[in-house]
């Protein structure tokens, strides 16, 4: 029985991985928000996060990969250096900036399709294998297009509202910031983040290949996005006191736990990526708008809607059916590779016996 648990356990380590991960990502949703609310500047916080991240990852990196980690080479540096420009210091800038020209629901409907964009782009470089012609394909397919449907109901569609199981816990004091509207310029800038992000989850798994070690490669993306979003940062914001952040705040404590959510969550995701492959880890992303939604209606005692409950079920089921599809196909291609090698095997013993056989 126990060994059976742990198989299983074994098994589904990565799905567990994600999940909690998605969880922690949600969280650091609402100190973000609250951080925002207080007059954070947002490619600060970026900054901040990312280089509090690397700061607590390189001591790691040298100590738990320095006999394992492959040497560095100015070809591999380069690839981080595209890495952190397109994962960190683009996508997230470009996401933060499209919130000014366009509303939220918006921008939180298009960046639910980054597992669709990642599914596309990763079919395209021929990453991914899709075969309409047998079940784990129309599975994968249908998987992506139903968890899409389910974001975009949760974004578009309210519904009646579920009336509150109890009061608030926590009180977030929103303030709306001047949001310019500009729907040519919103919208260019929302894909492109989400387009960003999907195409850094392909890189990841390419550079896994030649750089394996996930610690090492995370610090260095954290490292360097911190860098770069300096730049852009110093670029944007002139004034010295938007760079203050005082002790023991909401601004403070948002940067650390989501410093230390990209230290532990980036680590995590890689490795799942090098399990799992880069959709998969992309699939997620999904299940964070769920969460969002739940914890703000138990926690800070907003208004949920029957949309939301609807949305969230065809994100569950979608997310299922392309997990299923990719289950079912590395079991499908680990069963082709063993039967590979036994047929190897096999002509390796008979050419033997043959050669033994030979006066």
């Amino acid at each position: 029985m126990a060994c059976t648990f742990m198989a299983t356990l074994e098994r589904y380590k990565p799905h567990l991985i994600m999940f909690l991960t998605q969880i922690g990502y949600a969280i650091v949703y609402f100190f973000t928000e609250a951080a925002f609310s207080q007059g954070l500047n947002p490619h600060i916080y970026v900054t901040y996060r990312f280089c509090l991240s690397a700061c607590l990852m390189f001591p790691f990196a040298y100590f738990l990969e320095r006999n394992s980690r492959p040497n560095l080479t100015f070809r591999l540096f380069l690839e981080f250096f595209l890495l952190s420009l397109i994962g960190i210091c683009s996508s997230l800038n470009l996401h933060f900036a499209s919130l000014k020209y366009t509303s939220p629901t918006f921008v939180a409907t298009l960046f639910n399709t980054i597992p669709s964009w990642t599914f596309i782009i990763a079919v395209i470089l021929r990453l991914e294998v899709v075969n309409v012609k047998n079940p784990r394909g129309m599975a994968k397919i249908l998987g992506t297009l139903i968890s899409l449907a389910g974001v975009t109901t949760i974004t578009l569609y309210k519904g009646p509202a579920v009336q509150r199981l109890s009061a608030a816990i926590v009180h977030i004091n929103r303030h709306s910031g001047s949001v310019h509207e500009n729907w040519v310029k919103g919208p260019i800038l929302t894909v492109a983040s989400c387009i960003t992000w999907a195409i850094w989850y392909i890189l990841q798994a390419i550079t896994l290949k030649k750089y394996p070690t996930q610690v090492s490669l995370a610090a260095w993306m954290n490292g360097i996005g911190g860098a770069q979003s300096a730049v852009f940062a110093v670029c944007l914001q002139h004034e010295a006191s938007a760079w203050s952040i005082k002790m023991f705040s909401v601004n403070f404590w948002s940067i650390t736990y989501s410093g230390i959510c990209s230290a532990v969550f980036v680590c995590l995701q890689i490795w799942c990526m090098k399990e799992k492959g880069s959709v998969f880890v992309a699939m997620f992303n999904s299940l964070q708008t769920v969460m969002v939604v739940v914890l703000a209606y138990l926690v800070l005692g907003e208004r949920l809607y029957t949309g939301s409950i609807i949305g969230g079920f065809l994100v569950i089921i979608g997310l299922y059916l392309l997990l299923w599809g990719k289950d079912r196909e590395q079991s499908y291609n680990k069963s082709q590779e063993s039967h590979c090698n036994e047929i190897m095997v096999s002509d390796m013993e008979e050419l033997a016996s043959l050669e033994k056989d030979e006066p």
